[in-house]
């Protein structure tokens, strides 16, 4: 059986063939090793179930972070979050995005008619965590939604002593009542998403496997260089997550295997394979897990989940 449809696709190809493709649509030339091998010798690692905590918190703050808009963030932050919520960690999610796309996808939400977001948060000093919390149906899982609003505070946070700590120290009174903190960062290097930095323990940068999402990556490492060496020296970069992957294209295979190849065990063993069941249960308000929660989307959320649950410290951030 071909995998190839009528137009032959120079991109598509079994796995493990070897081919010399044009060097204007695959830059690295011929094929000797495909993603889906290194992701399957990568994937084989069976991760524990996580088991019950006794207590919550402190939480471990997490950035999902990449300039490139369309590459998962937000899925990922929805689904990881809900994912591992089912195993019994409190999860906070931080919509830290003026397009409010968290808030929608999560909560069913108008981001238009929200009263107080996390703009209010960040500039009104009367206003706090528990004004702007909101519960979701989900156990365990609670949202600081965002809107438009959220625009102007790049714009006015300039002027403020500390601007880049803002986001920290909001969000510093309720760190104890949660295990995770997963903060959903709109598709800029700017001082939004700085301010997400300096406050995150961990960075998370979601992929898609397309060549133009590896394009802008090394200037990411830039800002969080950056960052580490000038506000935040705790950061790390906990890891690498693949998305939107489709193991029948060798264009997709490839940008996997060189993903690896760059990040090498920073790269997630789990990876997020494309599928119309994501936007389905965007459009329906609710996580993956819920939605249709026998699915292949839905079982890999899971596996991401006891994966960075495993990576994570064991101390002081419910692992």
């Amino acid at each position: 059986m071909s995998w190839v449809e009528d137009d032959a696709d120079a991109n598509t190809a079994p796995v493990g063939e070897e081919r010399l493709v044009d060097p204007v649509t695959n830059p690295w030339g011929t094929t000797r090793s495909t993603g889906d091998e290194l992701h399957t010798a990568r994937s084989e690692q069976d991760f524990p179930e996580p088991g019950p905590v006794d207590e919550h918190g402190p939480a471990r703050i997490v950035a999902l972070c990449n300039q490139k808009g369309g590459v998962g963030k937000t899925t990922t932050t929805i689904n990881l979050g809900a994912a591992i919520a089912e195993y019994g960690r409190r999860v906070l999610l931080v919509d830290f995005d003026p397009q409010g796309a968290l808030s929608v996808g999560l909560g069913r939400l108008d981001p238009r008619e929200l009263d107080l977001t996390v703009y209010n948060l960040l500039m009104q000093r009367d206003v706090t965590v528990e004004d702007v919390l909101l519960k979701t149906d989900v156990d365990g899982l609670d949202l600081i939604p965002s809107n438009i609003d959220l625009s102007a505070a790049e714009v006015q946070l300039v002027g403020e002593v500390a601007r880049e700590q803002m986001l920290s120290r909001a969000l510093r009174p309720v760190i104890d009542d949660y295990d995770v903190v997963l903060i959903d960062c709109q598709p800029s290097l700017g001082l939004l998403t700085v301010n997400a930095l300096t406050a995150a323990d961990g960075v998370m940068v979601p992929l898609e496997c397309e060549f133009f999402a590896l394009r802008g990556v090394a200037l990411l490492m830039d800002t969080i260089q950056k960052v580490q060496e000038r506000l935040n020296e705790d950061l790390i970069i906990d890891g690498f997550l693949g998305t939107m992957y489709d193991p029948r294209t060798l264009h997709a295979r490839e940008v996997l295997s060189t993903i690896i190849d760059g990040f090498g065990d920073k790269v997630y063993g789990t990876v997020i394979n494309r599928t119309v069941r994501f936007p389905d249960a965007t459009v329906a308000g609710e996580p993956i897990t819920r939605f249709d929660p026998s699915s292949a989307g839905a079982n890999s959320y899971r596996e991401l989940a006891k994966e960075v649950l495993a990576r994570w410290p064991l101390s002081g951030h419910g692992a």
